[in-house]
């Protein structure tokens, strides 16, 4: 049996580790552009860079190793099957229950030892990246710059643009709230950051617009001034350099959440979005398992040797499994009715039952 549990392990390892590898590369090319137009374009040091790239990949692997211990499972039982090596063992008097323990205590133990990546890990470099924007923004508030929102960060004034590539921005709104009268108002085509001698501020060129001006007969009132170049310096908050980050639910370790639960529940506070969150770390940890359990199954009734096929019924698996996951917490915030453990357990608990209506028709076949 200790030969049977290496050949199998030899035949899971290599496609988990191809495959985590080429899902770590995916997840991970969505933020390469975004990094390289900080360094590029923004000022922002590779050091920093790098930083955020390492405190991201906590975060990935959460979902990568659960995606690539499904993979390597489907691609290793499918293979056995499609060069009859299954029907041989079996003849030979090797059961699927016998040949499918070894890989099961593998996810198990793999399962284990994704508890602390998600409820301390996973948070910690979360918040810690969190902070590390924060520091890049206060030395080079440019970079904090993002289109479609609403930029509360800068003394005195609201910014919002609507496209930016670069250092040019595209439809410009500035707005300068007064204590005592109506809202100065800039709005411009377009715009560009220009060098600013102050890290703690930026300068924007603002081309064909128009700006509010105080009248000075009545500085309560305010003339539309059109302009064809307008320069406008933003100094960051003082807050902003000076203001602690608080915790988001989902940067609370283990032990943060349970002193959280306890604190609420003195309180009287419903404590429900902490619960579903404890709940949901521990679920995606034990993903590694059911995804095990699932794929042998699935990979003996495939019979195909293609990577590519396997690949792709691999992530249909997994987008199956992140739906129900969805829906399970969704049940769990809008109704009251249902558990927190039951909604963050549910993608779990069906998938346990698919597989063990899926293993018992090949036991049977």
């Amino acid at each position: 049996m200790k030969i049977i549990r290496n050949y199998l392990l030899k035949e899971i390892i290599p496609p988990f580790f191809l495959s985590l590898f080429v899902s770590t590369i995916v997840f991970t090319a969505g933020n390469v552009i975004q990094m390289v137009d900080l360094i590029m374009n923004k000022g922002v040091s590779i050091g920093h860079v790098t930083q955020m790239v390492a405190l991201l990949m906590p975060s990935l692997l959460m979902i990568t190793i659960p995606i690539s211990t499904l993979s390597g499972v489907l691609l290793g039982f499918a293979r056995l099957t499609s060069d009859n090596e299954i029907i041989a063992l079996r003849a030979s008097g090797v059961s699927i229950h016998r040949l499918s323990s070894p890989v099961l205590i593998v996810g198990l133990l793999l399962s284990i030892a994704s508890v602390p990546l998600n409820y301390k890990i996973v948070p910690d470099t979360g918040y810690m990246s969190r902070k590390l924007l924060k520091e890049i923004g206060v030395q080079n508030p440019a970079a904090l710059i993002e289109p479609g929102v609403f930029l509360k960060i800068f003394k005195n004034y609201i910014v919002f643009v609507y496209d930016m590539r670069g250092t040019q921005l595209r439809n410009v709104r500035i707005y300068q709230p007064q204590d005592n009268g109506p809202t100065r108002t800039l709005v411009a085509e377009k715009g560009e950051i220009v060098p600013h001698k102050s890290k703690n501020a930026i300068k924007i060129k603002l081309t064909n617009g128009i700006a509010d001006e105080s009248n000075p007969e009545n500085p309560n009132s305010f003339y539309k001034l059109v302009f064809k170049n307008y320069y406008i310096t933003l100094n960051l908050k003082d807050s902003l350099r000076e203001q602690e980050i608080e915790k988001k639910t989902r940067e609370l370790t283990f032990r943060e959440l349970k002193e959280k639960v306890a604190e609420y529940e003195e309180k009287g506070v419903d404590t429900t979005p902490l619960m579903i969150e404890i709940h949901n770390k521990l679920s995606l940890a034990f993903t590694n398992l059911i995804f095990m359990i699932i794929a042998i199954p699935i990979g003996v009734k495939t019979h195909r040797r293609e990577k590519s096929i396997n690949f792709t019924m691999a992530a249909l698996v997994f987008v199956i499994y992140w739906m129900l996951m969805l829906g399970g917490l969704a049940c769990a915030i809008r109704f009251p009715q249902v558990p927190a453990w039951l909604g963050a357990w549910s993608p779990n608990i069906i998938f346990a039952i698919v597989s063990i209506v899926l293993f018992t028709r090949v036991i049977k076949r």
